[in-house]
């Protein structure tokens, strides 16, 4: 074989062993059905959230989006799941502000590293959540509601969607912020720790503002105080948590969409950019405004930084506010 294009045929071997040339695969990219994993139950905000986005994603790339819910483990088996699967643009998944309280306890380091695992994609919106008791705890308030731990420790029972979720560390930070003690019930999604609350069988819960509103409204559940830093749109009558009682408590989640590390990047680009499209849509923000969320739109490397900050933030609050697992 002639020297040069010896040369020439292993130079190219090279580039496209380091990615300088786009495979054919993403080339042709897609051409069958592309998995979006929820690492959480069926029926919650994410799960609400990436449904709404599949819906759109799967008319601009003309492949239908398959939506699988894999909750449990502390996010461990959806996101896991994700970082081992192929690098080739199939499969995305749901992330939240919640991954980075996981990854700032380093509760499943074992299994996967968040932003070595995985590549940030897209962010979609932030969201609060909202303190709400049952009608029968007498507490009216957030400062009432304190009182209340403080002379009963250890016998307020709260519940969250699973140790690590973010509802967990919402209460967490609450108790650390208020030097209350309460008992902890974790559940495998945030709709099961609803309906013990509703029915009763737990007296507390920090939820999302999309499960919680409908019964705030009919009077099944009392709202106490809202988690980020101003009112909530939806529930303009519930003071925030900083304003009743609790001042500089702040918590609002980022949730978003990543892929496995190595996907290679013209095919981050082009789902961030439809999905970008997407968000920017009128009925989209619309639906998203009837969910209480506000809309991001973000390159993949904004919103890395953004995930990052996250867990700088958690891992600070985790430190200072001694927060452990239960």
């Amino acid at each position: 074989m002639n020297p040069i294009r010896r040369l020439l045929i292993v130079s190219l071997t090279l580039l496209a062993s380091m990615g300088a040339v786009p495979s054919a695969s993403a080339q042709s990219w897609p051409s069958r059905p592309i998995r979006l994993i929820v690492p959480f139950g069926a029926g919650g905000a994410t799960d609400i959230y990436a449904r709404l986005v599949a819906q759109h994603l799967q008319t601009s790339l003309g492949q239908p989006i398959i939506v699988e819910n894999k909750p449990g483990g502390n996010f461990a088996i959806g996101t896991e799941a994700a970082a081992k699967a192929p690098p080739d643009g199939y499969t995305l998944v749901m992330v939240t502000s919640s991954h980075a309280v996981i990854e700032s306890l380093g509760v499943n380091r074992q299994k996967y590293m968040l932003m070595r695992d995985l590549v940030p994609v897209a962010a979609l919106s932030t969201a609060e959540g909202v303190l709400v008791v049952h009608p029968s705890v007498p507490a009216h308030n957030v400062k009432e509601f304190i009182v209340l731990a403080k002379a009963k420790p250890q016998q307020i029972n709260y519940g969250s969607s699973g140790s690590g979720s973010m509802l967990h560390l919402e209460a967490k930070l609450f108790e650390s912020m208020t030097e209350t003690s309460m008992v902890h019930v974790p559940y495998k999604t945030g709709g099961a720790a609803r309906i013990d609350l509703l029915e009763g069988r737990v007296e507390a819960m920090f939820d999302t503002i999309t499960g919680a509103a409908p019964f705030i409204r009919n009077g099944k559940l009392r709202a106490l105080g809202t988690t980020g830093p101003h009112r909530a749109p939806a529930l303009p009558d519930v003071p925030t948590l900083a304003e009743a009682g609790v001042p500089g408590y702040d918590v609002q989640v980022i949730i978003g969409l990543m892929a496995p590390a190595a996907t290679p990047r013209p095919i981050v680009n082009r789902l961030n950019a439809e999905i970008n499209t997407i968000m920017k849509r009128e009925d989209v923000r619309d639906a998203w405004a009837k969910v209480d969320s506000q809309i991001l739109v973000m390159s993949p490397q904004d919103f890395g930084k953004a995930l990052n900050a996250e867990i700088a933030k958690w891992t600070q609050i985790v430190k200072a506010s001694n927060i452990t697992m239960d």
